[in-house]
């Protein structure tokens, strides 16, 4: 019994003014054991009642939470077992500093995971832009947001990107998003005609849909040609330059069959000659 008394009272010297002995450290392994099974009850508890929408969303807030809460017990635990928490810090201020500005960045993307898993701003499967660069959401985490870009290559995203910058959210409003293609025609093309071949291209495409009906606007009379826009509905955003490739290339076709001519800029040259 006296040997486990010594053993229970043998202390670390960590400063001049701060002791810890096993049972302190006995103490804590105690309480944070303790902490750990009661937060995965609360989890488990919790978890249960969810939706399946808001589990991913629980789940990554949670493990903000319960870092946080972790850290507080054993503050806590340390000044139960009389060790002053505040002496320490003291003497790692200088420590702290350097750590705390290393981690503002990393605190600042938890933040906004945070309010955008509370307010919704984003949803897997949604179509965004940032930065010029269009993904589908895949998966969004406290830290960081993963998207795949059209030609499949994975976008990792920091959080707090999405407050601070602007966000373009193709999908938000629903899946439905109206598109576009423009071209041009030579003057003197019958109008009526190109606007017809233009709305029966996009009405045979598959993945077009017929409510609302693809309609044609007549943009300007250009330089060198007359300005038209297709417009069309889809409701898959994310496949909207494969099927705008499709638009083109059934376009041209057409155009060749019925001698409506693309053109190209031109420009008159007069060269004067001295007198």
């Amino acid at each position: 019994m006296e040997s486990l008394k010594e053993f229970l009272s043998f202390s670390f010297e960590i400063t001049d003014k701060i002791h810890v002995d096993v049972r302190t450290v006995l103490f804590i392994i105690f309480v944070i054991l303790v902490t750990s099974i009661l937060l995965k009850l609360i989890k488990k508890l919790v978890y249960r009642k969810l939706s399946e929408d808001d589990k991913g969303k629980f789940k990554a807030i949670f493990t903000f939470l319960q870092y946080f809460i972790y850290v507080i017990v054993l503050i806590i635990a340390l000044e139960s077992s009389g060790i002053e928490v505040g002496v320490l810090l003291a003497g790692s201020a200088a420590l702290l500093v350097g750590i705390g500005l290393g981690l503002q960045t990393l605190f600042q993307d938890i933040i906004s995971g945070i309010f955008i898993l509370l307010d919704k701003t984003l949803a897997v499967n949604d179509i965004v832009e940032v930065d010029e660069k269009v993904g589908k959401i895949i998966e969004i985490r406290l830290r960081t947001t993963r998207a795949v870009t059209i030609d499949d290559k994975v976008l990792i995203i920091p959080n707090h990107k999405f407050l601070t910058q602007s966000l373009f959210n193709w999908t938000q409003n629903g899946a439905q998003t109206t598109e576009g293609v423009e071209v041009g025609v030579a003057y003197g093309s019958d109008v009526e005609l190109v606007r017809q071949i233009l709305v029966d291209v996009a009405k045979n495409h598959p993945k077009i849909l017929q409510t609302p009906e693809p309609r044609v606007l007549f943009l300007d009379f250009g330089d060198s040609a007359l300005q038209f826009k297709l417009l069309f509905n889809i409701n898959n955003s994310y496949t909207h330059l494969q099927i705008k490739s499709d638009l083109r290339f059934e376009i041209d076709k057409k155009f060749r069959i019925h001698n409506i001519t693309i053109p190209f800029p031109q420009r008159d040259v007069h060269i004067i000659k001295p007198g």
